[in-house]
């Protein structure tokens, strides 16, 4: 089951593959995580030593009057990834100029996973070429209705 997608990194970013990762979350996140108050917005990926963060992310609270008082709803969070994985994403991004991207977070379980994207930024004429093709194949769609 779906919970949050990153529609904007469709639009900016050219996937060329995609992984799993786990998030680790406090108890009280992972029940506003599982009612839909996370949004992938604006957050990106990064790798610091051993370690992947999944940066920027806003998860609401739950319930606002029960949250810890210091709580940051867009605090770093630390990705759940094996360590090949890690090495994995980090020689990729680095080799070939890739961006890790948040793509979507869904259940698999009932374990909260996000699909991270290794992802090439498009330029504004790809953007428009994009959106060209997506209007054609939206009139040849409601041409063929009719």
């Amino acid at each position: 089951m779906e919970l949050a997608r990153n529609k904007r990194a469709y639009f900016d970013y050219d996937i060329q593959e995609k992984l799993e990762a786990g998030i680790e979350l406090k108890g009280f996140e992972v029940k506003a995580v599982k009612s839909g108050r996370i949004n992938l917005g604006g957050s990106y990926v990064i790798i610091r030593g051993d370690e992947a963060y999944l940066i920027n992310t806003d998860i609401q609270p739950y319930q606002p009057k029960n949250t810890p008082e210091n709580y940051d709803p867009h605090r770093n969070r630390k990705l759940l990834l094996n360590a090949s994985e890690i090495r994995y994403l980090l020689g990729k991004a680095k080799e070939t100029s890739l961006t890790l991207i948040p793509l979507r977070v869904y259940l698999k379980r009932n374990l909260i996973k996000l699909e991270i994207g290794l992802g090439r930024s498009r330029k504004a004429k790809d953007k428009r070429d994009l959106l060209k093709k997506r209007s054609d194949i939206r009139e040849i769609r409601e041409a063929k209705r009719k």
